[in-house]
């Protein structure tokens, strides 16, 4: 994957743009007297300027408080939100859910004309859906110009903060290193039966895998898998890599690396298992068009993005967004998901996973 920072330059031109398209460019850049009507998460996320900090921060600060729902580990969030109130003396209530979860919360409560939540932190997939339903406002962040290209892209309402990468795992006490395939092809060889497993979300992982080999073949490729040895399902990526580690489930296709790593370091006897096309999907964030704490989540955005931020969220084996704080593992090239892609054929995608995987007890 070629990592490169977008110029400041292309930055300031695309935030200058956008700025003189605001309908209400002046009151953005401006304090509102008092007892004017209250600045909207689509102006404050115009704010330019030396000021433009100082401004947040006192406009979070009487606001008081926001709301996040992510699907992240608590364990990351936790770290993220201490240091952010900490810092800014502003309260961060979490409601932590897969991703799927969010994205029903998030839509159940917007279609109720329930506006709780300011802030979403979720994969690619759920938020490019809740953009497309016209719920995410989009901003401009100086921060932008220090992150890594597939992270931001003009006129999509939210920005990457991470990106969340795949690997095969295995259990190191059942499968020995010259054991190991080399290739998705290698998992032909009957020696696998009975020893597959996959995590039975990862519509969209499935997707741009097969792509990548051409659809064709990469179809004919898992049906064969499939028939030979099986796949065994299991929901829940956390789940599915402490199968790995108890050994009921010895060698699973499609973990995160950041389940693997602590596990791995604990003494638990797995190990990442990197076949090609090594896969990717970003998990982005936003702020929500309604959002009843505009300045609050604006700000935080901010600072999740932020080099601070990035390396709290890089402690926990997260592979950052930001370029400077940004670490892969070692020979890795990562295909980054095609999450536009995947969402415009998501009900063929769907269909497919579930006629090859789900309910497969091989």
């Amino acid at each position: 994957m070629s990592l490169r920072r977008i110029s400041r330059r292309q930055w300031r031109v695309w935030a200058v743009r956008c700025a003189l398209a605001c309908t209400l460019g002046v009151a953005a850049f401006s304090a509102p007297p008092a007892g004017a009507q209250a600045l909207t998460a689509a102006e404050i996320g115009q704010f330019a300027g030396p000021d433009r900090m100082e401004r947040l921060i006192a406009g979070a600060r009487e606001e008081g408080s926001l709301t996040l729902y992510t699907a992240a580990t608590l364990e990351s969030m936790n770290a993220i939100t201490d240091e952010f109130e900490r810092r800014y003396g502003v309260s961060v209530r979490i409601w932590r859910g897969g991703a799927i979860d969010v994205l029903q919360r998030t839509l159940t409560e917007a279609r109720a004309g329930h506006h709780a939540v300011d802030v979403l932190e979720t994969p690619g997939s759920e938020i490019e859906a809740l953009a497309r339903e016209n719920l995410l406002q989009e901003i401009f962040l100086p921060v932008f110009a220090d992150l890594m290209p597939q992270a931001v892209a003009p006129g999509r309402p939210w920005v990457a903060t991470r990106m969340i990468v795949f690997t095969a795992a295995y259990n190191t006490d059942i499968i020995s290193a010259d054991e190991l395939p080399t290739s998705y092809e290698d998992l032909l060889d009957p020696k696998w039966r009975g020893k597959l497993g996959i995590e039975t979300t990862d519509v969209n992982w499935f997707q741009t895998l097969v792509m990548t080999m051409g659809e064709e073949e990469g179809l004919q490729l898992f049906r064969d898998i499939i028939s030979i040895n099986g796949i065994s399902g299991r929901k829940g990526h956390t789940l599915l890599t402490t199968m790995v580690a108890s050994g009921e489930v010895p060698l699973a296709l499609n973990v995160y690396t950041h389940r693997v790593d602590p596990l791995r370091r604990a003494g638990a006897p797995i190990a990442p298992l990197f076949l090609k096309p090594n896969l990717a999907v970003p998990s982005g964030i936003a702020v929500m068009k309604n959002a009843p704490h505009p300045h609050a989540a604006v700000l935080f955005v901010d600072f999740i993005l932020s080099e601070d931020g990035q390396r709290i969220l890089a402690s926990f084996d997260s592979v950052p967004a930001h370029l400077s704080v940004q670490t892969l593992p070692e020979g890795l090239n990562l295909t980054i998901l095609d999450i536009p892609g995947y969402v415009d054929e998501i009900e063929k995608w769907r269909a497919i996973f579930h006629e090859y995987f789900i309910g497969q007890t091989h």
